[in-house]
């Protein structure tokens, strides 16, 4: 029993390190369960100082035969996955496999994500702030900000809180919060700190502090005094 212990104990630290994105992402990146295997056994056969394992030695831990792997490494490279490059040792070139194309795409991948979840809560937070589903020139003009005048997500949110404080919730008062912000080359919120004070005095949108309706601003965030998301 004790044996036996011992043995699990070996196998489960008898492991590899591998990007957790790589298995959560691989299928979006068009990559096949064969496609998979052979590349993670390319990264362990590497790992172990084989850097062009054969097609031979590939087929020796798969249940593919040497044809169906050679077509997977050559789809593999034409699809910009791996490469074969060279490198000097000991004044002699070798070649090997680089998955540096992979990581490369694995990265880009990761980002279009972050940014994809990123604009998908901006849009959650106006529609929150609005209390109603946004209609669709008002998701143009949130695209707007972000594609075409390359506003950041994080800008245009403490654009969106400035005007909940100000009692002025509608898209062009966010919009010319912004276009302020770009006049005066603000990049960062604490660059917009800088230049708000400036900005609500000479915005002659707002009302005169007699007039203005009361407002308990309590249960929002005050994007001016937080920190530089």
């Amino acid at each position: 029993m004790q044996n036996k212990a011992f043995f699990y104990h070996q196998l489960l630290f008898d492991q590899m390190t591998l990007p957790k994105s790589l298995l959560l992402q691989y299928k979006s990146l068009g990559i096949t369960e064969n496609e998979m295997v052979v590349l993670l056994h390319i990264y362990r056969l590497q790992l172990e100082g084989n850097r062009l394992p054969s097609i031979q030695e590939l087929s020796t831990f798969m249940s593919l035969n040497e044809p169906a792997i050679a077509q997977v490494l050559r789809k593999l490279m034409k699809d910009g996955f791996i490469k074969i490059e060279q490198f000097q040792e000991n004044e002699v070139m070798h070649e090997w496999y680089s998955l540096e194309p992979l990581w490369k795409k694995l990265y880009e991948k990761e980002q279009v994500v972050k940014q994809q979840e990123t604009e998908g809560n901006l849009f959650l937070l106006f529609e929150q702030e609005f209390g109603r589903a946004l209609s669709p020139i008002e998701i143009e003009t949130i695209n707007h900000w972000i594609d075409d005048d390359q506003a950041k997500p994080v800008l245009i949110k403490a654009a969106l809180r400035e005007a909940v404080l100000m009692g002025k919730l509608n898209f062009r008062y966010v919009d010319r919060i912004l276009n302020e912000w770009n006049k005066k080359g603000v990049k960062s919120v604490d660059d917009a700190r800088k230049v708000s004070q400036s900005f609500r005095t000479h915005s002659n949108t707002q009302q005169s502090s007699a007039k203005q309706q009361k407002r308990d601003t309590s249960v929002y965030y005050n994007w001016l005094e937080g920190e530089n998301e």
